[in-house]
């Protein structure tokens, strides 16, 4: 990517990536977006998908590495400075009840998602990676799971754009929710459990979780991640799962070899616990009364919010009506299945569930 002859390219690409980000910035900043409570993140997504419906097909190929790094590095590492943003003692407050709505989440969303596959005869490959990437953390879940399952390429590109689309709607849906009153009946604990338990992407979760409540450090929007970060992690048990259920579909190479199912663990995962860790211990150092009043702590929010923009627009440009072609009409349906039961199941199960042990 970042290679002698290849690296002016990259780079233009993620220049233009932050101009649109600088633009989603300073349209965030007008009164009336103020009012729409939208965030740079969404602001970024939107510009990003008119770019990818009008001028992307003018875009040098060569700068596509740029947008790419976008959407998985400086995505990462926006997450991981997410942690400067929350203390232990703030995760410890939402554990209990997020741990046992994602498990609930995610076991019933996979088991839900191969039994609907069986109900429209769709394959069980494309099931159960549309079922994976639904259930866990969107395009991230289905690209870990790709080595494990070992499907044609074209299935993981069907998986990848049905959960991009479902969770960019959500991402739109559960602030106009929330704003419309529809989510009364929850506690903003219970709200944001229920979008870092439902949302498909960790940059969606953000999106959303900044639309609803972009003032205080925990809140909607740092509950919603840590919510959706313990959700995250589950993919490493359930690629393990996963591979000991597929290992007698284990393929034989041409020399006799057996091949060996790759398990993907999303590292920055656990990048952002060890920053809510320091983040813990510097708050304990500096003696700060607020997670705000530690030292630089209003820089590192500035960047990451700008690094999870720069994210968000870059899958924004990824988005485009081609994307619904490509899904064709059962995994289409399959997704639209699994997220009827995300925002209609998760509400009640999380109601239940936050009522019961919040």
């Amino acid at each position: 990517m970042f290679e002698k002859g290849n690296r002016a390219n990259t780079l233009h690409g993620i220049l233009l990536i932050a101009l649109f980000s600088f633009a989603a910035f300073y349209l965030a900043d007008l009164p009336v977006m103020k009012q729409l409570s939208l965030s740079p993140l969404i602001i970024g997504i939107i510009l990003g998908m008119l770019y990818a419906n009008s001028l992307r097909n003018k875009l040098p190929e060569t700068w596509v590495p740029g947008i790419k790094f976008c959407t998985k590095q400086l995505l990462r590492t926006g997450i991981v400075l997410y942690g400067f943003r929350l203390t232990l003692t703030q995760v410890a407050a939402v554990g209990v009840p997020a741990i046992v709505v994602d498990a609930i989440i995610v076991t019933g969303t996979i088991f839900l998602g191969l039994w609907f596959g069986r109900m429209l005869k769709l394959d069980r490959d494309t099931a159960l990676m549309t079922s994976t990437g639904s259930a866990i953390c969107g395009a991230a879940a289905v690209l870990g799971a790709e080595p494990v399952v070992k499907c044609e390429s074209h299935k993981t590109a069907i998986a990848v754009s049905t959960v991009v689309i479902f969770g960019t709607l959500s991402m739109f849906l559960y602030p106009i929710m929330y704003r419309a009153g529809i989510l009364s009946g929850m506690s903003d604990t219970a709200v944001a459990v229920y979008t870092g338990s439902t949302l498909h992407e960790v940059a969606h979760v953000a999106g959303a979780g900044n639309a609803m409540d972009p003032t205080d450090s925990l809140g909607i929007a740092g509950t919603a991640t840590i919510t959706k970060m313990i959700r995250v992690m589950m993919l490493a048990p359930v690629l393990v799962i996963m591979s000991f259920a597929l290992a007698g579909r284990k393929r034989v190479t041409a020399d006799g070899h057996k091949e060996k199912s790759k398990i993907t663990i999303p590292w920055f995962a656990f990048g952002f616990i060890g920053i809510i860790c320091v983040n813990s211990l510097l708050q304990y150092l500096c003696d700060a009364p607020t997670v705000k009043d530690i030292p630089l702590n209003g820089v590192i929010e500035y960047i990451d919010t700008f690094l999870l923009t720069m994210a968000m627009t870059a899958l924004g440009t990824d988005t485009n009506i081609q994307k619904f072609k490509q899904a064709g009409a059962k995994p289409f349906l399959l997704a639209g299945m699994l997220y009827v039961w995300l925002v209609i199941g998760g509400y009640f199960i999380t109601k239940y569930v936050v009522g019961v042990l919040g």
